[in-house]
């Protein structure tokens, strides 16, 4: 167990100077970045509880950095000159990456939310190699990078399908793609070139993250959920008071694998009727008759036409989420539930046979009914929050952006 800081009383002056400004900095600039409206220097200093003086002087300094930017709109602020706002600037921004079985996505975000660059690109990577496919998300992202002219980078974030190790940076294994035991950094040298950190993720956390936050620093309405990924394979992420609970070794929320059927079907992990063999986009598909390239539209058109093999495919569907997710809310106490993907696309048809399946199974729906929400038709939400991911180390660490921004040149894209 690490020890706690000593306190600021016992370290020397110039110490308590530095860590009281650091303090400061990374409040100021939470502050400014989780309001829903921008703010002023005056309005800051009246939610911090920081003096007036000090934080014009550290907005300056946000400003400066890039951190913050002025706006041009000022808002009335009693006698003298209007007060200008400040929001979160765009000239800072991290890369955010995403391996499906379905193909590659790469998103440069900025620190206010906007996406500068993206790249979609639909390919079957299922018993694919992982250095071809990085090959290409390397390609992918320096495409990307000369997109963004001027804009500087303060991280690479990497969403995985499948059980990360994060000591060292590792992914273990993942089943639809038939990776084992990959490092995505050797593979990967764009980042290490421009001195840049590499992490890597499971996408269902980062796509959670995406979630709790509607911009960087700016948390959303949900902040208890469980979030169900739906992709070729099925995931899962826990968030608790906005936070994403990855476990021990960050392995949690393998829902896709939990055993809805010890029966049924065998599953690429070497277990046998796992949730995503009923749930997954692939598995759904081919139960429903139709091709791997058709989507969600596609599978309930055909349902709502009356077509009854995709109509019992979605029934099976609903079946084996309401044993898995019965079995979540009554292990997690989190009723609400969040679904992605294919699954988020689907939410509205899947819903009315899935809530009488949670109504039997979960054990206080009779004083609280499941509440089931769609994550939207983002295709690729993972890659969105392993951005911000990046961008809350900048968040936290305002300050090491401030004393570096005249330094650290490589970072820049140019």
């Amino acid at each position: 167990m690490t020890p706690p800081p000593p306190p600021a009383e016992s370290l020397p002056v110039g110490s308590r100077q530095s860590t009281l400004r650091e303090a400061n900095l990374r409040l100021v600039t939470r502050t400014a970045l989780a309001a829903v409206e921008p703010l002023s220097r005056a309005a800051i200093s009246t939610a911090t509880g920081i003096t007036r003086a000090t934080v014009s002087r550290l907005v300056d300094e946000l400003i400066v950095s890039g951190v913050l930017t002025e706006l041009a709109q000022a808002v009335p602020s009693g006698r003298g000159r209007p007060a200008t706002p400040v929001s979160a600037g765009r000239s800072l921004a991290a890369l955010g990456l995403q391996v499906k079985a379905d193909g590659l996505v790469g998103r440069v975000i900025a620190l206010s939310g906007d996406v500068l660059a993206e790249h979609i690109e639909f390919s079957d990577l299922r018993g694919s190699e992982a250095g071809p496919v990085l090959a290409r998300l390397g390609d992918i992202s320096t495409r990307l990078i000369a997109d963004t002219l001027g804009t500087r980078l303060v991280g690479v974030g990497l969403a995985l399908p499948g059980i990360v190790s994060t000591n060292p940076d590792r992914l273990l294994i993942a089943p639809n793609l038939g990776w084992v035991d990959v490092a995505p950094q050797d593979h990967l040298p764009l980042a290490k070139r421009a001195h840049l950190p590499l992490r890597i993720g499971n996408e269902a956390d980062y796509a959670a993250l995406a979630i709790t936050e509607v911009a960087p620093g700016r948390p959303g309405p949900l902040r208890d959920f469980f979030y169900l990924s739906g992709e070729a394979g099925i995931g899962g992420a826990t968030v608790l008071d906005g936070k994403v609970m990855t476990g021990q070794h960050g392995r949690a929320g393998e829902i896709g694998h939990l055993t809805v059927d010890p029966y049924g079907p065998p599953c690429r992990c070497g277990s046998t009727g796992c949730l995503e063999l009923y749930v997954g986009r692939f598995a759904l598909l081919a139960a429903a008759n139709l091709p791997s390239s058709a989507t969600a539209h596609d599978l309930t058109a055909r349902a709502l036409a009356g077509e009854p093999v995709p109509i019992a495919a979605l029934e099976r569907a609903a079946w084996a989420l309401g044993i898995a997710l019965a079995g979540a809310i009554n292990l997690l106490d989190i009723p609400v539930i969040v679904m992605g993907g294919h699954l988020g696309a689907l939410a509205e048809f899947l819903t009315p046979q899935l809530r009488r399946y949670l109504q039997v199974r979960v054990l206080t729906s009779r004083w609280e009914s499941p509440r089931i929400e769609s994550a939207g038709d983002d295709p690729a939400p993972g890659a969105t929050g392993a951005a911000y991911f990046e961008l809350a180390g900048l968040l936290d660490h305002p300050a090491r952006w401030i004393d570096t921004s005249h330094n650290a040149t490589s970072a820049v894209v140019c």
